[in-house]
């Protein structure tokens, strides 16, 4: 691991107050990364309080308390509902997630997330997993290619993007950073910092199935809440932010508004606390750059619903 702190927690005083933690509750940190967020939460919770974080990173075990009231599930939060289970949660009183790649991964050159370093294309959160950036680059044909750069990334020539991987892997390997950016530089529009990032990201959500795995867990926190319990979560991109948004204002990860055979919409599980998204402020963003395009959207299950 590089020097330096493995993560800077975004907007911890907005999401501990957002919270309202209760010293005896049960609380889920989706996104355990440097401990950060959890410290903040443990240091909120009295002897009977509890915290379940998971992290599928095998890098984040390094930043693990000694704190008998923490469960440490070293897998993607996709699968919140079987380890509740499997621990005999019956219901939380809160959950965070908080969706942005820590500095760590980033400032790790072989995790091969960064534009600035050499190394395998592999963006892996789970080294585990057989597929990387790499093994994307090789095996996606034209089309598949062009939806994942248009859609996660948000590239405006990802069909000439797209073909110029699919005529550029037929001479050369595109397995490293440096060989990668090299083969698409005649293609780049506007600021190639930007463009890389935009490609990056695209990249790096495919490998991990970013959005599939925030749907399945969206869908899961009506029924793990208490009553009452709040879910925070912190998003860093419009794809994310518009799936938190519209889950917690319409119940569906699609926006769409439910209505019966009499076109009655059913009663919604949430209520938002946070009308609009909280934002970092100016001086947390002075001392953490990176915190700048977080997204803080905060909802409540609703106390009378059944």
């Amino acid at each position: 691991m590089q020097g330096g702190i493995y993560h800077v927690p975004v907007m911890l005083e907005e999401v501990i107050h957002g919270l309202e933690i209760v010293p005896s509750g049960t609380y889920v940190d989706c996104t355990f990364g440097g401990g950060g967020h959890s410290a903040a939460i443990l240091q909120k919770l009295g002897a009977d309080g509890k915290l379940i974080a998971f992290d599928q990173d095998a890098d984040a075990r390094r930043n693990l308390p000694d704190d008998e009231r923490l469960i440490f599930v070293p897998h993607n939060f996709r699968h919140l509902q079987r380890f509740l289970r499997l621990y005999e949660v019956q219901k939380i009183d809160g959950i965070l997630a908080d969706l942005g790649v820590s500095s760590h991964q980033i400032d790790e050159p072989d995790r091969g997330f960064s534009t600035r370093f050499d190394a395998r294309m592999d963006m892996r959160m789970n080294q585990n997993e057989l597929r990387d950036a790499a093994k994307i680059l090789a095996t996606y044909d034209e089309s598949r290619l062009q939806n994942l750069f248009s859609e996660y990334g948000e590239v405006t020539n990802a069909r000439t993007l797209a073909n110029t991987i699919v005529a550029a892997r037929k001479f050369q390997s595109l397995d490293s950073i440096a060989a990668f950016k090299m083969a698409l530089y005649p293609v780049v529009k506007g600021n190639p910092d930007k463009y890389f990032a935009r490609v990056f990201q695209a990249l790096r959500i495919e490998v991990n199935d970013e959005l599939g795995a925030l749907k399945e867990l969206l869908e899961q926190v009506p029924a793990a809440l208490e009553e009452g319990g709040r879910a925070a979560f912190i998003t860093f991109h419009s794809l994310e932010d518009r799936i938190v948004k519209n889950f917690f204002k319409h119940g569906n990860v699609d926006g769409l508004q439910d209505v019966d055979l009499f076109g009655t919409r059913p009663e919604l599980t949430l209520e938002i606390i946070t009308k609009k998204p909280v934002t970092p402020s100016p001086g947390e963003i002075k001392e953490n750059p990176r915190s700048r395009s977080a997204r803080l959207r905060i909802a409540e299950k609703k106390k009378s619903y059944k």
